[in-house]
């Protein structure tokens, strides 16, 4: 092959790894959206527990606030809607508790949890526990 030939083979394999780099991303973003709409799915991001869980959205936030009482946390505030809720409690050791719930469909229902500042992954998927104990 001469010169030319190999020259403008060069910009057509980088335009080739580009493409399938690009359309491998989307790929596992696509399945990664698909798995987290599942019941039952939980992921710890940034300092937040994400969970969700199949139940209807009201026997969620009951067991939410339950879990508050069961694990002594001392509850600040509560705000509740047909559609979502948000307590705000603080640990033992003075740490801010989150909770959120959000209703996504009459059997399925996402729960938020962030347990300090920079968040508490093991508190955090014990409140989880404890939570799921009581639905």
């Amino acid at each position: 092959m001469n010169q030319i030939g190999k020259l403008l083979q060069i910009p057509a394999i980088i335009a080739l790894a580009a493409a399938l780099s690009m359309a491998s991303g989307c790929f596992v973003a696509a399945v990664g959206a698909a798995g987290a709409a599942g019941a039952g799915t939980v992921a710890y991001v940034r300092g937040e527990l994400e969970a969700h869980v199949g139940h209807p959205f009201e026997a969620v936030a009951n067991a939410a606030d339950n879990a508050v009482v069961q694990l002594q946390f001392a509850k600040i505030s509560e705000a509740r809607d047909a559609f979502s809720a948000k307590i705000v409690a603080r640990t033992a050791e003075d740490k801010k508790v989150e909770i959120a719930v959000e209703k996504e469909s009459d059997n399925l229902t996402k729960v938020t949890i962030r347990i300090g500042t920079f968040g508490d992954e093991e508190k955090s998927r014990a409140f989880l526990e404890e939570m799921k104990a009581g639905l």
